[in-house]
């Protein structure tokens, strides 16, 4: 299987089997049997997660947000349907709800019958699951309403652009509470150089300057290795300042997390000369 553009790709051998394999009026939905990396979930010809190495992503994804917060009581997850980000958000003792949007059941469906590491979370009381439309949603939202929202979708082209304009953040910068923090997947400064520094402009339209952030983390099955989460923060939050460290290092301990830890959050914001470069006076 290859996940590829005009100019590059990522290849993973699998073992002949398409395990689920249907067409929504969305997108195309299909799991394969790796060869090294387990059970993979692609939508479109594009790797979404695999069983070895989705955590890196989804503990990403999460718990820098979460932890600058420490307490979060009310997290909406845009898309996600495969369920690792909701697995991540209810480890939170703190949290009373989590409501997830995904437009396309079919996900669902697949990630629930294929994929039980990532998705044993959907029957949870705590987790209120709407079929939906994110930007229609977002819109019917009381303000205020959130302390986080966790963008969990497939890159910023195609379908899901819409989710990456100025007009849908704005609808989640009012959603949130006076404090509150909007973690989205950021695209990779190496595979979707463009994308990656439209949605950094973007943010720090809807956000400000000094309240968007960017983190780095290591993906191995998605192209180039080197993804991105963004933030965008409302309120007098920084995820340097508003991080406690011995916090964090009980709760990663406390839930056996493989990839975040309380040193990778600090390091995670140090970005390489050439990313930097990249989203500097945009």
């Amino acid at each position: 299987f290859t996940d590829r553009d005009q100019n590059q790709a990522l290849s993973l051998r699998y073992d002949g089997n398409v395990l689920f394999n249907e067409r929504s009026a969305f997108q195309t939905v299909r799991i394969y049997e790796s060869c090294a990396y387990g059970k993979m979930l692609t939508i479109d010809n594009m790797i979404m997660c695999t069983e070895r190495d989705e955590f890196h992503y989804h503990e990403m994804l999460v718990h820098p947000a979460l932890q600058i917060l420490k307490e979060p009581r009310k997290v909406l997850v845009i898309g996600g349907g495969d369920g690792g980000a909701i697995r991540e958000i209810l480890r939170y003792p703190s949290l009373e709800k989590v409501v997830m949007v995904e437009i396309d059941e079919l996900v669902v469906t697949a990630a629930k019958g294929f994929m039980p590491s990532l998705s044993y979370q959907f029957d949870n009381p705590k987790l209120e699951l709407h079929i939906d439309d994110g930007i229609k949603f977002l819109e019917r939202c009381a303000e205020g309403e959130f302390d986080a929202i966790i963008m969990d979708g497939s890159d910023p082209c195609g379908p899901a652009e819409a989710l990456f304009s100025q007009k849908f953040f704005g609808s989640c910068r009012r959603a949130l509470k006076p404090k509150g923090i909007l973690a989205t997947q950021g695209a990779s400064p190496m595979f979707q150089e463009s994308a990656f520094q439209e949605l950094n402009l973007t943010l720090k339209t809807v956000f400000g300057i000094d309240d968007t952030h960017v983190l780095l983390f290591h993906a191995p099955t998605y192209p180039s290795g080197m993804w991105s989460v963004q933030l965008g923060i409302k309120g007098n939050l920084h995820p340097h300042l508003n991080f406690d460290s011995d916090h964090a290092a009980i709760f990663c301990q406390n839930h056996g997390l493989r990839y975040y830890n309380e040193q990778l959050h600090l390091a995670a914001f140090c970005l390489p000369t050439f990313v930097r470069k990249l989203i500097q006076n945009q």
